[in-house]
């Protein structure tokens, strides 16, 4: 009788510890790339669109003294972006983000507001100067993420990041009907983003914001739609989807 009742228990602790065990087993089943958060590095291909403008101010003594521009507006603009992303992880929720290759195709614009256009230049009583960048960006993003919730994950990042215009007209001649800008920028951003975990790849929507610090103005004296602004900062907004 002692014997049928120890084995009763042997079998009954065998189904007590083996059902937690085949739960985790059948989770981890579930669970798309499980093993992916556990690489050091990653690479990812990154595609969006953005809206960018300029943030600027007038330079006060010429806007004020000068009458053949009454208002200066920027306009708001939509490119493209295409970027080549490499994650370093340093622990289980934080990461250190680059994009080696970061190319960003914008054509901002400033609008102007002009009492006695010149015809034969073109002008109009409202007039816009556009300005096409194509931007090679060079960042460093700290990430901090959560813990993965089965085939989920959210993040949040800020940095920093240099730029190189390739299309600057800073030091083209023929200039009188251009804003002149500098090659060279840099600035901060900022954005969240959530990983979708599939079986083969993994999914990131993420929205960002950058703000430019440098002066992008070369400023002309000699230039009537670019010496009544002084600063000129840039601004971005952009979604994109990477795929790892």
């Amino acid at each position: 009788m002692q014997h049928l009742l120890r084995r009763k228990i042997t079998i009954l602790a065998l189904v007590f510890f083996s059902v937690p065990a085949t739960g985790i087993a059948q989770l981890r089943e579930r669970l798309n790339l499980p093993d992916h958060d556990e690489k050091k590095i990653h690479f990812g291909i990154n595609l969006g669109f953005n809206r960018s403008h300029f943030s600027f101010t007038h330079h006060v003594p010429t806007f004020l003294q000068q009458d053949s521009i009454m208002v200066i507006e920027s306009i708001n603009s939509t490119g493209i972006n295409l970027a080549w992303l490499v994650n370093l992880n340093l622990s289980e929720h934080f990461a250190i983000r680059t994009y080696p290759v970061n190319l960003t195709f914008t054509e901002k614009a400033f609008e102007y507001n002009l009492p006695t256009p010149d015809s034969p230049e073109g002008e109009s009583f409202v007039t816009q100067k556009k300005v096409q960048s194509i931007t090679l960006t060079l960042p460093i993003q700290l990430k901090f993420q959560s813990d993965r919730i089965e085939n989920f994950r959210v993040y949040m990042m800020a940095g920093i990041k240099g730029e190189y215009d390739l299309a600057s007209n800073a030091g083209a001649r023929k200039a009188e009907n251009l804003i002149k800008l500098r090659r060279f920028d840099y600035g901060a951003e900022a954005g969240i983003g959530f990983h979708f975990y599939f079986p083969m790849f993994v999914l990131t929507p993420e929205i960002k914001m950058g703000w430019g610090i440098g002066n992008l103005h070369s400023r002309d004296v000699n230039l009537k739609f670019s010496n009544t602004i002084d600063k000129i900062n840039s601004r971005i907004i952009s979604f994109s989807l990477t795929v790892e």
